[in-house]
């Protein structure tokens, strides 16, 4: 019997004792996707006019052949496929996502700059006298900051009530 795959379209010939009645679990040789495959709900005949067509039909079932009688080397792949999603699955989880990181990155950068800000308005404020000599307006200027920082202050508690 011939088989399509709903996913890529692609015909293979499957010998029809290895399908029970009930149905089993298909998966395609060339893309991978796995279905549920019930013989009679889902047989269908297969019209070829095109010889190409034939040919490329012939060369897929003589290839699913030999994987078929290869039970083996069948085992082994398969036993390959597992390591290779379980290895994958463990990089998966290893791995933070980049968004996490990025937002990691940015908190932590958001985090250093408030407290290089607090550090610089408590050395202006501690050599404040020694800084008004060189700078005369300096105090109006941190009086109007400390003012503008006990606002801010204020806006974010009325926030978060």
């Amino acid at each position: 019997m011939i088989i399509e795959c709903a996913n890529c379209n692609k015909k293979f010939e499957v010998d029809p004792e290895l399908i029970p009645e009930k149905g089993r679990s298909i998966q395609c040789g060339s893309c991978n996707h796995k279905w549920f495959y019930k013989k009679d709900t889902q047989e269908t005949i297969l019209e070829i006019n095109d010889e190409a067509a034939v040919d490329e039909i012939k060369k897929e079932i003589k290839i699913t052949k030999y994987v078929s009688n290869e039970k083996a080397d069948e085992k082994k792949i398969s036993k390959e496929i597992v390591e290779e999603k379980i290895e994958i699955k463990q990089n998966n989880e290893e791995k933070p996502s980049k968004k996490s990181n990025n937002l990691n990155k940015i908190i932590s950068y958001l985090i250093v700059a408030i407290i290089s800000f607090v550090a610089l308005i408590i050395v202006l404020d501690t050599f404040k006298t020694q800084l008004n000599n060189i700078f005369p307006n300096l105090e109006l200027l941190l009086f109007n900051l400390y003012e503008t920082l006990e606002d801010i202050g204020l806006f974010l508690k009325d926030l978060i009530k």
